[in-house]
């Protein structure tokens, strides 16, 4: 047991909170306003002290307006920390469009947001002991594509070659969990299982009893922008060094396991 700060307690974040505390921790998280359990980003004297009594620590706040807001804002106390362990939530878009092949860790950083490039790099620079975890599409409960066909908001597009790696957010939570006793380093997390997303459609449209949507090229889609930067991009996601020196092995190790867990 210990003592967690969170800095952004979005999707993933809330998730592994609920389940260290579920275990006896004490977390504590950031948020805009400070609501509830949460401390406010900007209040420097609560967030400070929180920072010198945390045991472990984890940002899962993206670059926003080109830079990464924890590093700016309290990178020196995060620098100077006591906590055993710093971990930061990036994403496998920093390894850029592949071409449908497998990247690793060790895959060169050609994203196409420098911002989020720039992030990833100064995390893993940052001290010693500090664990990124590079995520593809999470998915989980209430965040799905068993909501998208609910909401009539799933897509089939007409590009055969297109794969896509993803992960369940339970199995974000158990590989930050893992990384406590592991080594620190850069780890991808992902399941086992690359596919075209229109597999995920139609397995989840015959879960549902749903009309499969229509076959449509990208440009008939109507996506909106950030839908369609999710095609722009082609890659196999490996996970191998997570399993190797963690020991994380994904609860979900495809998405039929996952969707069949309804999340």
């Amino acid at each position: 047991m210990g003592q967690m700060l969170i800095f952004g307690l979005g999707y993933a974040a809330t998730h592994l909170a609920g389940r260290l505390r579920a275990r006896g921790w004490d977390v504590i998280g950031t948020t805009r306003e400070g609501r509830g359990d949460s401390i406010a980003f900007a209040d420097e004297g609560a967030v400070r002290a929180a920072l010198r009594s945390a045991t472990h620590i984890l940002s899962s706040v993206p670059p926003v307006d080109g830079a990464d807001p924890v590093l700016a804002r309290y990178g020196d106390a995060l620098a100077l920390a006591s906590a055993s362990w710093i971990g930061y939530l990036s994403s496998t878009g920093v390894y850029g469009d592949a071409g449908g092949a497998w990247v690793d860790e060790s895959a060169p950083i050609r994203g196409r947001r420098p911002d989020r490039n720039a992030a990833d790099a100064a995390w893993a620079a940052l001290r010693s002991d500090v664990c990124v975890f590079r995520l593809p599409g999470i998915y989980g409960p209430g965040r799905s594509i068993l909501d998208r066909i609910a909401a009539g908001r799933a897509h089939r597009i007409d590009l055969p070659d297109q794969v896509f790696s993803r992960v369940h957010v339970e199995d974000i939570a158990g590989g930050v969990i893992a990384s406590f006793r592991g080594p620190a380093g850069v780890y991808n997390l992902a399941d086992d299982e690359p596919c075209h997303q229109n597999r995920l459609v139609e397995w989840g449209c015959a879960m549902m009893g749903a009309p499969l949507p229509p076959m449509q090229s990208l440009a008939d889609a109507g996506l909106s922008p950030a839908a369609r930067a999710f095609y722009a991009e082609n890659r196999r996601v490996a996970n191998g060094k997570a399993k190797r020196l963690l020991g994380w092995t994904p609860r979900y190790p495809n998405f039929r396991a996952g969707l069949a867990s309804r999340g």
